[in-house]
């Protein structure tokens, strides 16, 4: 074979995928216009209805947006307080973010969630952005549509929790990276653009931001044989660039907070606590248990539902065999490099998360990694003849996307026909069971407090779910099986948009149970100056009434949870009750307001109370008749 012919072979793999990538893009009608109009409008559609409903929720939502709320009030942009007490478990970013949309819009339910809404769509088109360079305009816009209508993200975007901005910074990030692999010499732009987007997720989520882009290009380059490429990377003007955004918060937040009282300081919670201890599982306070190993595996492929029946495919095209791989950085075609990477990404989270504590949404960020091999192989797909593999895989995939969708319409249908709808002013709290302690290792483990009696409360999106799954997967087999993948493609995507709508107002529903919201507003209804808010419990199991009515609550017991260590500051609020402490204002002239999540507390056993309201499983109880 001579020299010649040796160069053509080398240079097939990138004309096939450039002949591939402009096939299917041709077949999609697409330009980038139309990819972000389209990508825009889904987004809409999913993530930007009902953004005012439900209330916010107890714990993480009320926490982070109350945070924000204070820091705003306090003119304060460096050390977080909630309910009065510093609070420096979290890297700021994110309440940066809320508190931009308060100073423009004011303090609301949909102003709080804004921020995270606006983030989903620039994570869109981020993966649309980076699976477009990968793989051309139709695998960029599949890749987006992948990203957009995927299960887990939808959830995980409910409350306020970093991990889609995390996302979004890795893609930006990978992104950089990949393109700089283009040049001998990769420009300044990229490498500074790639520093920016590591000191961005510091700020958001702590050393993970640092940790999990470094990880995943550091295997990416040793299994390729190529690690003198960072010496490359421009690392002294890319670690100024770095220190210049990440570090001035980190340092005036330490000179802010340093040890004092009982309190070791922000270095110590904020790197020691916060991260390497939790990491260990050391953390003190503990906070959530640990999903199961096996669980939180499972639990990752699903978050890319209903996509992931097209993971196998996807994942066959990935360059794995040692021989493909190593060495041969420069030979590998960009979008087998891509493959290559985006299958680390997912792994480098996922296997960081399995030797740690862990929960079910800690793996959100390694999402867009498998949503942009899918969307590049759904892109494939399209551009193949009738008669492909490419065609036949999806085609089986489809098969067991329907077997997923009747059986899904089969136990939707048997729910529906087993419930009966509740009497008028019922409590959903009374048709629930109490699940035992250790199911709420979950973030989503009230879920499991469902009972079929309580289904009837959901008939509705009930319904309209299972005719979602049984329709979306039906044309989804009928279209592929007549080889029309884009339409069938679009018939899964109707799918996903009804099956979120229905987990929207189920979720509307069941809020309740989740947030305080009701409670607070029958405390603003009587709360006059002197008065006095009492959580029998932790802060975290009701700061929806410290965020709804902008009042500093007290706690009945020690300082625990997100209190505990802003307590040892000197300048910490005094407000932890005891039992004698209550019982000795409890006779006064002003009103006390008592939170409890059980009916007739024991901590009230000896006092004279009058219940004002019950909503969710929880009860307020005042020392004074106020229903007069």
């Amino acid at each position: 074979m001579d020299s010649n012919s040796a160069s053509n072979l080398e240079e097939s793999p990138d004309k096939k995928s450039n002949q591939v990538a402009s096939s299917a893009s041709s077949r999609w009608h697409l330009n980038w216009r139309a990819s972000v109009l389209l990508l825009t409008v889904l987004w809409g559609a999913i993530y930007m209805i009902g953004l005012s409903r439900p209330p916010l929720l107890d714990d993480v939502d009320t926490v982070h947006a109350e945070a924000a709320r204070e820091m705003l009030q306090r003119h304060e942009w460096v050390t977080m307080y909630t309910n009065g007490f510093r609070y420096l478990e979290k890297a700021p970013l994110m309440y940066w973010s809320l508190i931009a949309s308060y100073k423009v819009f004011g303090i609301s339910n949909w102003s709080t969630r804004l921020p995270l809404m606006l983030a989903v769509l620039g994570l869109l088109l981020a993966t649309w952005l980076l699976g477009r360079f990968a793989y051309g305009e139709a695998g960029g816009f599949c890749s987006g549509l992948v990203m957009a209508t995927s299960l887990g993200l939808f959830i995980y975007t409910r409350f306020l929790i970093p991990e889609v901005i995390v996302s979004l910074w890795l893609t930006l990030g990978y992104y950089f990276f990949l393109r700089s692999l283009e040049q001998e010499r990769p420009s300044l732009w990229l490498c500074w653009g790639f520093a920016a987007t590591c000191a961005l997720n510091v700020l958001t989520k702590g050393l993970i931001g640092l940790v999990f882009p470094i990880g995943t290009i550091g295997l990416f380059l040793l299994l390729t044989g190529d690690l003198r490429r960072l010496l490359k990377m421009r690392l002294l003007s890319s670690s100024l660039i770095f220190l210049a955004i990440a570090a001035p918060w980190h340092i005036l937040a330490a000179l802010r907070n340093p040890p004092a009282g009982q309190a070791r300081g922000f270095l110590w919670l904020y790197f020691i606590n916060e991260q390497f201890m939790r990491f260990l599982g050391k953390r003190v306070p503990a906070g959530y248990g640990t999903v199961p190993l096996f669980l939180f595996w499972a639990l990752f492929v699903l978050w890319l539902f209903p996509w992931f029946i097209f993971l196998p495919q996807a994942l066959g095209e990935v360059p794995v065999r040692w021989s493909e791989i190593r060495g041969r950085l420069g030979s590998l075609d960009r979008r087998r490099r891509a493959n290559l990477l985006f299958l680390l990404w997912a792994l480098v989270i996922a296997v960081f998360f399995s030797f740690s504590t862990r929960q079910e949404y800690y793996t959100i960020p390694g999402l867009p990694g498998v949503a942009l091999l899918v969307g590049g192989w759904l892109a494939l797909e399209a551009a193949s003849p009738k008669h492909s593999s490419a065609r036949r895989a999806g085609r089986i995939s489809s098969t067991f996307l329907l077997a997923l969708g009747v059986l899904g319409f089969i136990a939707g249908i048997y729910f529906f026909a087993i419930s009966h709808r509740p009497a008028p002013g019922y409590d959903l709290a009374d048709l629930l069971r109490k699940a035992p302690p250790k199911d709420y290792n979950f973030s989503l483990g009230h879920m499991l407090d469902l009972t079929p009696e309580a289904l009837g409360a959901f008939q509705g999106p009930l319904l309209v779910a299972s005719l979602a799954l049984l329709l979306g997967t039906g044309f989804n087999w009928f279209l592929r099986r007549r080889g029309h993948s884009i339409a069938a493609n679009a018939a899964v995507v109707v799918m996903t948009v009804a099956l979120f709508g229905c987990i929207r107002s189920a979720y509307v529903t069941f809020s309740p149970i989740l947030s305080s919201y009701p409670l607070a507003v029958a405390i603003q209804k009587h709360f006059r100056p002197g008065d006095e808010i009492v959580i029998d419990g932790q802060y975290s199991d009701a700061s929806t009434l410290n965020y709804y009515t902008g009042i500093q609550v007290h706690v009945l017991g020690p300082p625990r949870g997100n209190l505990w260590y802003g307590a040892k500051f000197p300048d910490a609020p005094h407000i932890f009750e005891t039992p004698q402490s209550l019982a000795a204002i409890w006779n006064g002239r002003e009103t006390i307001f008592v939170w409890a999540k059980q009916e007739n507390p024991p901590q009230l056993a000896d006092l004279k109370t009058f219940l004002l309201a019950s909503s969710g499983g929880k009860f307020i109880y005042t020392n004074h008749d106020l229903r007069q």
